[in-house]
């Protein structure tokens, strides 16, 4: 199922099943990026917001939503990416020369993802990713020049040899293996406690997506795909990262755990599925967050199987 704006969302849908971090009301204002006149203007806009930002954690307001500020806040010497529109308003972020590692996540931002609306945490999911790009990609991959701001902030050019260079996100696919009605969870060593959630690794180049997804399968939990297919996909800023969700039927439930890349793995009936993502006491495992596009996967294969 495609993502809906959210103004456009027909009522019978059950948002449950549809993945975190997507959905934001930006309106990305893609022709703008390469009209001068048109960024000065949304810079010049006294409406003009900027996103608070505290390093690559977002800063909430009263009510528990992004906080907006003006764009007079930025530090004198800030580059400003234009993030797009919202509610015909440029949105801006300042970009920061030094993040911290951008695929950790602090509590305090694990806290917040909970209580985001769904549309908002996709709005902050494009500022961390972009903000975390342009910190790590500040001289030419070609000459090694310091590169300049481009398109607004969605890109950066290399005054020396003219090389463009765009932000970037890497596929991933993330897969429930199936069998007689069970689907495969694992778990790595460095999760909390009890968390389970479905295997996953980053799509190769020369690979496509179902090659990575059988690989993977083979690779981590030594089953055999005997066909995949599609299911949706998610934006992960963390740091930027398509996830690729997809369904797998194997054709054995015998398991060779790679050890190095698991922990643990099970067979997990629809009871165990049921009861994770209900986080009811004495459930089998603890179910991936409701932002993880790993809960929108379980929770889709448990509606497909009560249907």
């Amino acid at each position: 199922m495609t993502d809906i704006p959210p103004d456009r969302r027909p009522s019978h849908l059950d948002f449950s099943l549809v993945p975190g971090f997507t959905g934001s009301p930006l309106d990305r204002v893609d022709a703008w990026r390469q009209d001068p006149a048109a960024i000065t203007k949304a810079l010049n806009d006294p409406r003009a917001c900027l996103l608070r930002m505290e390093g690559l954690d977002p800063l909430l307001d009263a009510d528990g939503a992004l906080d907006w500020g003006h764009l007079a806040e930025a530090a004198w010497d800030a580059e400003l990416a234009l993030l797009g529109l919202i509610d015909g308003v440029p949105r801006f972020v300042a970009l920061t020369p030094a993040v911290p590692h951008a695929a950790r996540r602090s509590p305090a931002l694990n806290g917040m993802l909970d209580r985001l609306e769904p549309a908002q945490a996709a709005t902050y999911a494009a500022a961390r990713s972009l903000i975390d790009w342009h910190a790590r990609h500040r001289f030419c991959a070609n000459c090694g020049t310091p590169t300049a701001l481009y398109r607004a902030g969605w890109g950066r050019r290399c005054p020396a040899c003219r090389a463009e260079h765009f932000p970037r996100t890497d596929p991933v696919v993330i897969m429930l293996a199936e069998h007689a009605g069970c689907v495969l969870v694992g778990r790595q060593r460095s999760w909390p406690t009890g968390r389970y959630s479905a295997l996953a690794g980053f799509v190769e180049v020369g690979e496509s997506i179902e090659e990575a997804v059988a690989r993977e399968l083979a690779e981590e939990a030594g089953v055999a795909a005997t066909s995949v297919r599609y299911l949706v996909s998610q934006p992960w800023p963390f740091p930027s990262q398509l996830m690729v969700a997809c369904i797998a039927p194997v054709a054995d439930a015998a398991l060779q755990i790679d050890q190095h890349e698991l922990e643990d793995a099970f067979w997990a009936t629809r009871e165990d599925v049921r009861a994770a993502l209900a986080a009811e006491p004495g459930a089998r495992f603890i179910a991936p967050p409701p932002y993880a596009v790993a809960h929108t996967l379980f929770a889709r294969w448990l509606a497909e199987q009560d249907g």
